[in-house]
């Protein structure tokens, strides 16, 4: 074999890998749709130097609700939609100077919704002048549509929650919300 020709085809696969290369490494020709959008929150001072978020923060507090271990549940909204669900939104901090574990017992002693792992399974509203009892909603596999995977939270550190329930009927116009280690809390529904 000819050592020219031989050069001539390595230096033929050279640019080729080469070139390769640079267009595997290159960008997506098109973003993909299904991208989560991401945004950040930055801290702006005010006129007395103090931090503050640029996210809207709660407007209204319905129900502060203590548990154990300095755990407050501030409950922020309670709104019914048209598909006949009650939607509890609010905020859980922890007020004490270190991390505080949220008992597994706010998951509920429900099997399906305990191999889930921790969430706010365990919540319930009772209906006292209907005499019902409304447990938080599943999906088709157990698990429970609440905040899920919370189980420790750090000093002073809060997170934003959420619980879904059948809806009471629209002649209700308050519940009692039961979270086990917390104590009750009426809410108004509107």
């Amino acid at each position: 074999m000819n050592v020219r020709y031989a050069r001539k085809g390595l230096l033929t696969v050279a640019i080729a890998s080469v070139a390769l290369l640079a267009v595997g490494c290159g960008a997506e020709e098109k973003p993909k749709a299904n991208k989560p959008a991401v945004t950040t929150s930055v801290p702006q001072k005010t006129q007395e130097g103090q931090d503050t978020e640029t996210t809207a923060a709660p407007a209204e507090t319905l129900a502060v609700v203590r548990g154990q271990k300095g755990l407050e549940l501030t409950v922020n909204s309670v709104e019914r939609d048209a598909g006949g669900f009650l939607t509890i939104k609010g905020q859980l901090k922890n007020t004490s100077d270190s991390a505080a574990a949220i008992s597994s017992q706010t998951s509920g002693d429900e099997t399906e919704v305990m191999k889930h792992g921790s969430s706010f399974g365990g919540a319930t509203l009772v209906d006292a002048v209907g005499k019902k009892r409304y447990y938080v909603l599943r999906d088709t596999e157990g698990r429970p549509l609440t905040t899920a995977g919370l189980s420790v939270l750090a000093a002073q550190a809060t997170a934003a929650v959420f619980m879904q329930f059948p809806a009471p009927p629209s002649s209700t116009t308050d519940v009692s919300f039961q979270l086990p280690t917390f104590e009750p809390a009426t809410l108004k529904l509107s």
